[in-house]
């Protein structure tokens, strides 16, 4: 029986102990990551917050919830968002962390659990939403499979090795040094 979108809101707020997605009507659960994979995370997200500037942009690391066209909504491991698109729901105790805009950013880190998933799918829904760019972490490989999206919509996609630097295209000033990510 397909769930509603109020119904997967409530939940998400509600069971702090799972981080629920929710794919075509369905509720999928979000597995526990691998040591290689939250270490990624945790030390992208503190690049990223060491060089971009609070006042335009925030971090959001394993909660932020990206609605695609459909309904559906993912949970990307990172993403980089405008303080703008959270700022309405700042005081509001029942607001889930949601975004229906495109972000600059959208990271999934590969794990054996999700890896598959993760590039077939959820890649193909963040660009459905516009997402400026979306990267495909392999901690294990060390590479970034980056898609950026291009003045006419579509996407090139690209892939990097552990001695390139990254300077996303929607985070001016921003270089990330794979060296320095896979150390």
């Amino acid at each position: 029986m397909p769930v509603s979108e109020a119904t997967f809101r409530q939940l998400s707020l509600e069971d702090g102990d799972t981080t629920w997605e929710l794919v075509c009507g369905r509720l999928r659960e979000k597995p526990p990551m691998t040591y290689a994979h939250g270490d990624v995370i945790e030390h992208l997200g503190s690049m990223l917050i060491s060089v971009l500037p609070r006042a335009r942009f925030r971090i959001v690391q394993n909660h932020a919830r990206l609605r695609l066209p459909g309904g559906s909504y993912y949970v990307p491991d990172i993403a980089v968002v405008s303080p703008s698109l959270r700022i309405e729901h700042r005081n509001d105790p029942k607001a889930l962390d949601a975004y229906v805009d495109p972000v600059p950013l959208v990271v999934e880190v590969w794990s054996p659990s999700t890896g598959d998933y993760d590039a077939r799918d959820k890649v193909a829904g963040y660009q459905e939403r516009g997402d400026a760019e979306i990267w495909l972490v392999d901690p294990y490989e060390h590479t970034v499979v980056v898609h950026r999206r291009q003045p006419d919509g579509t996407y090139s996609a690209s892939t990097h090795a552990r001695g390139d630097t990254i300077e996303p295209i929607a985070l001016p000033g921003v270089r990330i040094v794979l060296a320095e990510l896979f150390a």
